[in-house]
């Protein structure tokens, strides 16, 4: 019996130093197994609640979600103040409270409506990023944010619509950035979307964007031809995989666009070379703007160039 007295402190100490974990589900201590206390937390907060004491109930409800998890009042605890936190415009905290309600009660009758909120509240914020991106506004939410958001969105529920939704505006929300490490960013989230979503319904868009943004990119000012042909070959896996889709007249008119650069960009070598007086280098792009172009007016300009430098 001595032998057991000595044993139990110590291994009493053994859980509560791994109760230190945050990681660690908590301990539930005597506060926590207490269900009366509960129920008067729950009755404080629903009191402070309908009263329009907001910031109160707010404070009530997450006391009893924090330190009784597993009372029974600590799943509607967490949901209520998720609801109150988003009344109040606190949406990054709001959109936590229910990422802590979904992780920890998806038994809950309320899981499919936290769920359903925390998209819509994603969604949004995203929405309004974009918008403001586009006025040039500074959004109060940031780009890294709003994507953690929408990615947790797509975890909580991988295989709906939601999931799909989710991952495309995240594309979206880097896309909006305007500049070449945003649509580094934004062609990744796309093709995430499009390998494993292919058949959602924002994947022939994602597609399409692919291609649409690395076009753009060399326009910016980055005129590798690399970009181009990967620009040509994401809008010709478009038109392939999606051949119902409303923009595909659009892609076909790029890729035709790209055709041109392609002359353009030879052009432009060509007067390059014959500026440093490399005449057979020369030659040999204008004749490359001819092979490429049967007609037209660059065609006549690289043919009447020919003709000067005594072809």
């Amino acid at each position: 019996m001595r032998f057991r007295l000595i044993v139990l402190p110590a291994l009493a100490a053994l859980l509560a130093s791994c109760g230190k974990d945050k990681d660690a589900p908590p301990l539930m201590n005597s506060q926590a197994r207490n269900p009366e206390l509960a129920g008067s937390l729950y009755s404080e907060a629903q009191a402070a609640d309908k009263d329009g004491k907001r910031s109160k109930a707010i404070k009530l409800y997450d006391k009893l979600a924090d330190t009784m998890p597993t009372s029974v009042h600590a799943a509607e605890s967490r949901f209520r103040q998720g609801e109150l936190l988003e009344q109040e415009g606190e949406i990054q905290k709001s959109f936590e409270a229910y990422q802590d309600f979904l992780s920890r009660y998806n038994n809950s009758n309320l899981y499919e409506k936290a769920l359903n909120r925390q998209a819509a509240m994603a969604q949004s914020a995203a929405d309004g990023h974009v918008k403001t991106s586009f006025l040039g506004l500074k959004a109060s939410i940031s780009n890294e944010k709003i994507a953690d958001m929408l990615t947790k969105v797509r975890g909580n529920a991988p295989r709906s619509p939601t999931a799909s939704k989710a991952q495309f505006t995240i594309g979206e929300v880097w896309e909006s950035q305007g500049n070449s490490a945003g649509a580094l960013k934004a062609t990744a989230a796309y093709r995430e979307l499009v390998i494993e979503y292919p058949d959602s319904k924002e994947a022939p868009e994602a597609q399409f964007r692919i291609g649409k943004i690395l076009l753009d990119e060399s326009k910016r000012g980055n005129q590798d031809q690399a970009n181009l042909d990967r620009a040509k070959v994401a809008l010709q896996d478009y038109i392939r995989q999606y051949p119902g889709h409303h923009r595909v007249g659009e892609a076909r008119k790029l890729i035709s666009n790209i055709g041109g650069q392609d002359i353009e960009r030879s052009f432009e070598i060509a007067q390059f070379y014959e500026r440093k007086g490399d005449i057979g280098s020369a030659k040999f792009y204008y004749e490359e703007v001819i092979r490429q172009a049967k007609s037209g007016s660059t065609h006549d300009k690289a043919k009447a160039r020919l003709a000067a430098l005594g072809h």
